[in-house]
């Protein structure tokens, strides 16, 4: 079996975290997959989710306070719903040092420690969404992951997030072989949203893979502690993210973006702000 490791990319804010662990939590429900999450983000918030708001060691923080020799998966990997293998990167103490370096050094302590098993069907990295730093761009930079999804809505400022990590994905595609699999829409329900996505993936030569409405239930099973599938997995959400896992299973479409120039980017979006 070969296990799919992704990266997990997106503007800040736009529902990285959240739309990993709905996906991870379906994939492991509704499809019986082993997943890991891997959070790759300093504020360590990407597997709350699964283990329930339970705080978890970081893999710096550990290193930080007692070593290297003591960074062991017993210490740093917990185990949530639906068996759902979680570790969080985390980084350094505030305004000191470069969180980046944090996310080389927390995946090659997991390569050492072997904690991504084979039996593992999918390995998430969510990534921070600045690619022009080194150390968010390591997943992709250095073979990590091979497959990128890239989380956007149709606000201005997240497509033009997707469109600036589509260059970084470019720069790192022939000398590590990542594909983008697609763009994910967490709406935001703003006017002519799903024709702008369709739109703008179709002009970067990739596809949106799925469209994920927006629903109170996500914020009322955050408040709980909970992805949508272990809040009340009959929920429409829940159905949502069921087939957003399907089509990630099933996707076999992976390429090299073409991203937009910014003179290409601005008229569309000038085409779809004036149905706003």
């Amino acid at each position: 079996m070969t296990t799919r490791k992704v990266a997990i990319y997106g503007k800040g804010g736009i529902g990285k975290s959240t739309t990993t662990q709905n996906t991870a939590a379906a994939l492991a429900h509704f499809h019986g997959k082993h997943v890991f999450i891997h959070g790759c983000d300093p504020k360590a918030d990407s597997t709350r989710l699964i283990l329930g708001g339970k705080p978890q060691e970081t893999v710096m923080d550990t290193l930080r306070i007692h070593g290297a020799e003591k960074v062991t998966l017993d210490k740093v990997m917990k185990k949530g719903f639906g068996d759902i293998r979680c570790v969080e990167s985390g980084g350094p103490e505030p305004g000191v040092g470069c969180a980046g370096r944090g996310v080389i050094t927390a995946i090659d302590l997991m390569e050492e420690n072997e904690a991504y098993t084979e039996d593992l069907d999918f390995i998430f990295f969510d990534v921070l969404g600045d690619v022009v730093c080194g150390g968010f761009a390591m997943p992709i930079r250095d073979g990590k992951a091979q497959e990128v999804y890239i989380v956007a809505s149709g606000e201005m400022m997240a497509i033009y997030a997707a469109n600036n990590i589509c260059k970084g994905l470019v720069k790192y595609a022939k000398q590590s072989g990542v594909r983008l699999g697609g763009i994910i829409c967490n709406s935001r329900n703003v006017d002519g949203e799903k024709e702008f996505l369709e739109e703008f993936t179709a002009a970067i030569g990739t596809k949106m893979i799925h469209f994920v409405p927006r629903d109170n239930i996500v914020q009322k099973a955050e408040f709980n502690k909970k992805t949508v599938t272990e809040f009340d997995a009959e929920q429409n959400q829940a159905q949502e993210y069921r087939e957003l896992g399907r089509k990630i299973i099933e996707n076999e479409d992976f390429v090299i973006p073409r991203p937009l120039s910014m003179d290409q980017l601005e008229a569309m979006v000038v085409k779809y702000g004036m149905l706003n």
